[in-house]
């Protein structure tokens, strides 16, 4: 799928030239690109850290908003870029979501929350944090790549997209990994305009 060149503040442009310089940018690795700090060859996945650590956001958000633990609204949030059409929006997010070595996930992640709002902001942060103290992760060379297959818009759910990637997570120093073949994943993408009529996601939330 081709896409424009999304528009980017000064500050973003920044915040990616240093991923770009750990060996991915904000479009994400392609299939077969490694993690930065080994070079190792890798393909795309199934139960990934920052999978579990955004579906665990987002549970935790789900929890809060049915017990009202909220005292006050949510102040309105301000972001550093975006796209010119929804569907380029959620491209970009989930490539770059599904694409990244133990070395560049947490950088990633909050480049992603620096170009989110709401929910999706919040898990993006969330993620970010927990997967940049998880040892198990940096200890095993964990990484993930994958492509996005397929991205359409949820019957009756205004701004809401189904994207289907397919991925395979890998390991340089562990045998966890070993021989696993490429899955299929599904996620729900929620998007919402912002200044300039630029689309950013608002949700984010894996399916398996």
């Amino acid at each position: 799928m081709r896409t424009l060149a999304p528009p980017v503040a000064p500050a973003l442009l920044a915040a990616l030239a240093g991923l770009a310089l750990a060996g991915c940018g904000l479009a994400g690795c392609g299939l077969g690109a490694g993690p930065a700090s080994t070079g190792t060859a890798t393909r795309t996945a199934t139960g990934t850290a920052t999978r579990a650590a955004a579906a665990g956001a987002a549970a935790k958000l789900a929890r809060a908003q049915r017990t009202h633990e909220y005292p006050t609204p949510v102040p309105r949030q301000r972001v550093i870029g975006g796209w010119r059409s929804a569907v380029q929006a959620v491209q970009v997010f989930a490539t770059t979501y599904i694409n990244w070595s133990a070395g560049t996930v947490s950088p990633r992640l909050r480049a992603l929350a620096e170009v989110s709002v709401g929910q999706a902001r919040s898990a993006m942060s969330l993620a970010a944090a927990q997967t940049a103290h998880d040892y198990e992760l940096q200890r095993g060379g964990i990484a993930n790549s994958g492509v996005v297959e397929a991205i359409a818009p949820v019957l009756d759910q205004p701004d809401q997209y189904a994207v289907v990637t397919r991925e395979t997570t890998t390991a340089t120093r562990t045998t966890a990994y070993q021989g696993l073949t490429p899955a299929w994943h599904v996620a729900l993408a929620t998007v919402t305009r912002v200044q300039g009529g630029l689309w950013v996601l608002s949700a984010w939330q894996p399916e398996n």
